[in-house]
């Protein structure tokens, strides 16, 4: 069987911790910045981790991550 493609958008994105968890980056932090306040900015820069349910779906368009 040959080997699976790598979604290379979603490699991209998403890292993977040491705990084995896909770190993500969170989103509402490339425009319209000037209404935000520094605060929920400064929040935005700490990286998420993903949810349970989409995990999954990560893990296989990812499979080498």
């Amino acid at each position: 069987m040959p080997k699976m493609k790598t979604h290379r958008g979603a490699a991209k994105r998403f890292k993977k911790t040491g705990s084995g968890k896909i770190k993500r980056a969170k989103a509402y932090k490339s425009h319209i910045l000037t209404k935000k306040s520094a605060k929920r900015k400064r929040n935005l820069r700490q990286s998420g981790i993903v949810s349970k349910g989409d995990e999954k779906r990560i893990k296989k368009v990812i499979p080498y991550l």
